[in-house]
């Protein structure tokens, strides 16, 4: 990455733009430039942005964008083979037991939940069967000796 960042900086010194000039005409952060032109690829979070900030600030250079990212590619590539393989076991390990706990199963395969449909259903029978009762009683209440209630039976 050096190799990459002295070369960048090299070519815009030779050309005499100052790094501020370069900052308002791609429209990126000159606090970015600068982490490129000094080889800090740890300061960004996401490689493909990085990619294409090299890639424009290249071509702004009138370098070969593509010959530039190839090399750029070959550094991560060493860079990252470096890793124990004992630590990447571990982390896929580790990303192994998340998964498997956020797992989405099948109807088959789930653990059987207990519904509440009982108490549901439960409820709709005793709620009906009060409907039914006052039903009858107003029934019951609107009739006197299976009489019309508006006919008075008065017993002498």
């Amino acid at each position: 990455m050096e190799e990459i960042a002295n070369l960048l900086k090299e070519t815009r010194k030779e050309s005499g733009i100052e790094l501020s000039e370069v900052s308002k005409d791609l429209d990126i952060n000159e606090l970015i430039l600068q982490n490129i032109e000094e080889g800090k690829i740890g300061s960004f979070k996401d490689v493909f942005l990085l990619k294409t900030y090299i890639s424009n600030y290249a071509k702004y250079l009138g370098l070969d964008p593509d010959k530039i990212i190839d090399e750029f590619n070959e550094y991560l590539f060493e860079y990252t083979s470096k890793i124990p393989i004992k630590e990447l076991e571990k982390t896929i390990e580790l990303n192994t037991k998340e998964i498997d706990e956020e797992r989405i199963s099948s109807p088959y395969t789930m653990p059987k939940v207990k519904s509440k449909k009982g108490i549901y259903i439960l409820f709709y029978i005793l709620l009906f069967i009060l409907v039914i009762l006052a039903i009858f009683w107003s029934v019951n209440q609107i009739t006197v000796d299976k009489n019309n209630a508006y006919v008075f039976n008065y017993r002498k």
